[in-house]
């Protein structure tokens, strides 16, 4: 029995990065010979075992065969004889197709250290095809090391294409969809990975709602890079710059889907496009597992961004009923998620990038003095049914005062 230290541990090793996790290759045993051993199996498809001491994954050397369209369609083959080579040949991309033997021994069959060292993300071989997740994937590494100067290798995009054309982008399962798009948000350039997607046609199949951005006009004197669709990788940009947070920059991606769904006539103004975007939000929503804290604050940002933009022209009254329908006097820490994800949008404009937004600092100042009200002690003094209006008015008269300030 050998054991090999194989994919994203080696991979980030030799780049310099720090190694989150290690995933181990056993050559030569079977499931029976681990248990004896000591390891746990947790694998249903295919031999994964967890280590005795240090709970890492343990896997049995495999092949795979494709029987089906999708990613669940293949049959595995995890006997003793099955070499490492055969392991790594089934992996996505050369960079992740890397091993250590237990001396520190770079095992290296398909010329991934070359490609590390050329800045490429390149298919080991067309067995890359018979799995559509590995589109999402090379699009992830595509965003993820971008800002180390990785591209996609050509011939893998046009791979790429090949798959989304062929259908088997249609295959992909909505769950498995999003597990990597979160993981994306998650990354340094979220946006890279979008339009990763969009080269290839895959975020068409994906996420139809956020292609149909691109190509719809906007106008010149709001939105100076005009395409809509630019306009929303720009603002995914600003957003993390501004936050770590993947719900604030799933906001950011959905804040203006309702401009795709606008009618000729009205272009390139998007009358109602708040509303319309929720619905395209939810739906969504309904096709895959969103966690309900990206949900939430991409329906807030979707249908109150234009409020926040025009802060300082609403009256006193709008402002504290703003408060309301973001829920802020009840969630606060969703209502400045909020705040960052519009001043993202407002960045998220060519010529903007670095513009301060005074908007979100009015309206913290005005939400403070609100929720400074006492409102229990109105409460006290008022019929149960006067109570509402009375908190209301106090508030209301709070953020008055703070915003007849000089």
């Amino acid at each position: 029995m050998q054991v090999y230290l194989v994919g994203g541990a080696v991979r980030d090793e030799r780049l310099g990065l720090p190694v989150k996790e290690r995933d181990w290759c056993v050559v030569g045993a079977t499931p029976a010979e681990m248990i004896d051993l000591g390891y746990r199996q947790v694998g249903k498809d295919f031999p994964v075992f967890l280590h005795p001491e240090t709970g890492e994954e343990y896997a049995l050397a495999r092949t795979e065969r494709k029987t089906a369209a999708g990613y669940h369609g293949f049959d595995f083959d995890t006997s003793p004889d099955v070499t490492l080579e055969e392991d790594l040949s089934r992996r996505d991309l050369t960079i992740n197709a890397l091993a250590l033997d237990d001396e520190g021994k770079l095992v290296d069959p398909f010329d991934g250290q070359r490609d590390l060292d050329k800045r490429l993300l390149r298919h080991v071989s067309d067995a890359f095809a018979e799995d559509p997740v590995r589109i999402l994937r090379a699009a992830k590494f595509a965003a993820r090391f971008a800002h180390l100067g990785y591209r996609i290798a050509p011939e893998t995009r046009d791979l790429m294409r090949q798959m989304v054309a062929g259908g088997e982008a249609d295959a992909l399962v909505p769950d498995r969809v999003w597990k990597v798009t979160e993981a994306a948000l998650a990354g340094p350039n979220p946006q890279l990975y979008f339009e990763a997607l969009r080269s290839c046609g895959a975020l068409r199949v994906v996420f139809p709602e956020v292609d149909a951005l691109f190509g719809v006009p906007q106008p010149v004197r709001w939105q100076p890079e005009v395409d809509t669709g630019m306009h929303t990788m720009m603002v995914i940009e600003q957003a993390a710059r501004l936050s770590d947070d993947i719900a604030v920059r799933f906001a950011a991606l959905v804040h203006d889907l309702g401009k795709g769904a606008t009618r000729l006539a009205d272009l390139p103004s998007h009358p109602g496009h708040e509303r319309r975007g929720r619905r395209l939000i939810n739906a969504i929503n309904d096709r895959m597992p969103l966690p309900r804290a990206c949900r939430d604050l991409g329906l807030l940002v979707a249908e109150y961004h234009t409020h926040c933009h025009r802060a300082l022209e609403l009256r006193d009254d709008t402002v504290v009923k703003l408060f309301e329908k973001t829920d802020a006097f009840r969630r606060p820490e969703r209502f400045e998620q909020f705040l960052t994800a519009c001043e993202a949008d407002a960045r998220g404009r060519t010529g903007f990038e670095h513009r301060g937004y005074g908007q979100a600092a009015h309206l913290r100042e005005a939400y403070a003095a609100a929720a400074a009200v006492d409102a229990g002690a109105i409460a006290g003094e008022q019929e149960k049914k006067k109570i509402p209006g009375a908190i209301r008015r106090a508030r209301v008269a709070a953020v008055s005062q703070v915003r007849e300030r000089p």
